[in-house]
């Protein structure tokens, strides 16, 4: 039971430090809307999504005037169109009408974004998942709500080195057909190992072949919590530390539980997990950058950032599982460029490199995430990115991803605008030296050792 104490913490928590429910995310299967028609399928998405998710806004917006938790997006993920158009499409541009539907579903909806215009090709590809692989940016470009991903390994797999180096020229394509938004494509494409079924952020959010028919994910935030959090135990050692940013997690998990359950209940949905990630904005206050300065660094990259992050990553999911039988996900602490003004005055001031961000991803919920690199970058750099990240996922049996932005015509230096809750990112420079010949290879990196378990 809730005492009177609880009620007015967690009231001032919403009030002044930006706790908020970050998405309420309905998941669909699309499997039964699978026909070798293209006009059948297109209509057959188009109705199942805009039945099921029929009352999602409106019913999101209810819970969050009655309870006075915001609610900051409501959003739809789908069954990976690679599985779904299979049998109909027959060329990348028959994938494009499908983004198109999606599209259009997403809007009559009311949702922000809709996810799952994705392919899963960690140890092969299908000529369906090809196409779609292909279609990527022009799918992108001629979308608003359309979120893509791809997952090209795993631990039980290995890396699909061909999907690597693909995706190196897809994501430099996107980039290029959105090029007149700042290559505003590539924010809305990630490239995964080791993609959890159960992710409700977007971009990379899909809803699992492995999930029921529909599901409500909901994910919660809460940097600001956090930071507010830790400045009353400033000094202290890190017992203190710990248990305070446990403690805190907890309460943020208990909030996006009451939630998930109501929305479940009102939806006649069931409630599949929650995710309690320190997703930042970049509003003032709400940085994972200035919780892990609080903790003691003087600026993000700093030497002992990686095991500050740690330490954070941890304590926030120990906090979080004990407040709810159902977190999934990303669960963890996020660390997005541009997203996050404490990482963007980081980087502007030189604490912050695109290596060290590699190095903290070893042991943060997500990976390289919202980075805007120069437009010139190669397709195979951008593959090696892409391989080096994947492999930190693979060997470390986690989930990474990565999120680049090759902005053309902007270089070194130069800042680019997205808007909203995309935010703003300085260029940030990349190794300049080739890995063409490693990412031309082809074939598949072998599953690590420890993947061996039956």
């Amino acid at each position: 039971m809730l005492n009177l104490f609880e009620v007015i913490e967690t009231n001032n928590m919403i009030e002044h430090e930006r706790l908020d429910v970050r998405t309420i995310t309905m998941g669909i299967s699309l499997l039964d809307c699978c026909d070798s028609d293209i006009d059948t399928l297109n209509e057959k998405i188009y109705n199942k999504i805009t039945t099921y998710a029929a009352d999602l806004v409106s019913t999101g917006e209810a819970i969050a005037r009655d309870f006075g938790v915001p609610i900051v997006n409501k959003r739809i993920s789908v069954t990976p169109i690679g599985l779904v158009g299979g049998c109909a499409c027959k060329s990348p541009e028959d994938f494009v009408t499908i983004a198109r539907t999606l599209d259009k579903a997403a809007h009559k909806v009311g949702v922000n974004f809709i996810g799952g215009y994705s392919a899963l090709v960690s140890k092969g590809m299908t000529t369906a998942d090809e196409n779609l692989i292909r279609s990527i940016p022009q799918a992108l470009a001629c979308t608003k709500r359309v979120c893509s991903s791809v997952n090209v390994g795993s631990t039980r797999t290995g890396l699909n080195m061909d999907g690597v180096r693909l995706m190196g020229e897809i994501v430099l394509a996107t980039a290029q057909a959105t090029k007149e938004q700042d290559s505003l494509g590539c924010a809305k494409l990630v490239v995964f190992c080791n993609a959890p079924d159960d992710n409700p952020f977007m971009a990379g959010a899909f809803h699992g072949v492995t999930e029921a028919d529909a599901i409500i994910n909901v994910g919660v935030s809460g940097p600001g919590v956090v930071k507010v959090a830790l400045e009353k135990v400033r000094g202290e050692n890190f017992e203190v530390l710990c248990e305070t940013i446990k403690r805190t997690a907890f309460k943020i998990t208990r909030v996006g539980q009451l939630v998930a359950q109501e929305a479940s209940r009102r939806l006649g949905v069931p409630f599949g997990i929650i995710d309690l990630s320190l997703a930042p904005t970049p509003a003032v206050g709400d940085s994972v950058a200035e919780i892990l300065e609080e903790i003691g660094l003087e600026a993000v990259g700093a030497p002992g950032t990686t095991a500050a992050l740690a330490m954070l990553n941890d304590q926030v999911k120990k906090g979080g599982v004990m407040a709810s039988s159902y977190v999934g996900g990303l669960s963890g602490a996020f660390i997005p460029v541009s997203e996050d003004q404490g990482m963007i005055d980081a980087v502007n001031t030189g604490a912050l490199t695109l290596e060290k961000l590699e190095a903290m991803t070893c042991v943060c919920s997500v990976g390289l995430d919202m980075i805007a690199i120069p437009g010139d970058t190669p397709s195979s750099t951008i593959a090696g990115i892409i391989a080096d990240e994947a492999a930190i996922g693979m060997i470390n049996q986690k989930t990474t991803a990565i999120r680049v932005i090759p902005v053309i015509g902007k270089n070194v230096g130069d800042t680019v605008e997205f808007g909203g809750l995309l935010g703003y990112a300085p260029v940030m420079p990349v190794n300049r030296f080739s890995c063409e010949k490693f990412v031309n290879r082809g074939g598949r990196i072998p599953a690590p050792i420890h993947s061996f378990k039956n």
